[in-house]
């Protein structure tokens, strides 16, 4: 697995080619990976996807899929709570240095440790 580490003003699904190695049983993901669909089927053929779908069209609301993403997001919560810890506890909310590179390298280094 690659870690990728980004600047504030990339969203969460650019990076996604680089995080799929293809060897994945399945992928989860908020309502934003679902227009990635034909990208996640073609970088993890093996994969099931298990991203959130969205629930709302025009002014009605679909309840079996909202409570399969109730489901799906009780998962992801689990994996969350770890940056939570991570940003709160170990002072990760601000930057320490300029530049990705220093920056990723003191994340990677306190992660190991």
């Amino acid at each position: 697995h690659s870690a990728v580490v980004t600047a504030a003003n990339v969203h969460d699904k650019h990076p996604l080619p680089q995080l799929l190695h293809g060897q994945e049983q399945r992928v989860y993901g908020d309502s934003a990976y679902a227009s990635q669909k034909a990208l996640i089927q073609g970088k993890a053929p093996k994969a099931h996807d298990f991203t959130n779908k969205r629930t709302r069209r025009k002014d009605s609301v679909d309840e079996v899929a909202r409570r399969k993403n109730r489901n799906k997001s009780k998962i992801r919560a689990r994996v969350e709570h770890v940056f939570a810890v991570v940003k709160r506890l170990w002072g990760f909310t601000k930057v320490r240095y300029r530049g990705l590179a220093k920056n990723a390298n003191r994340a990677f280094v306190s992660l190991a440790l």
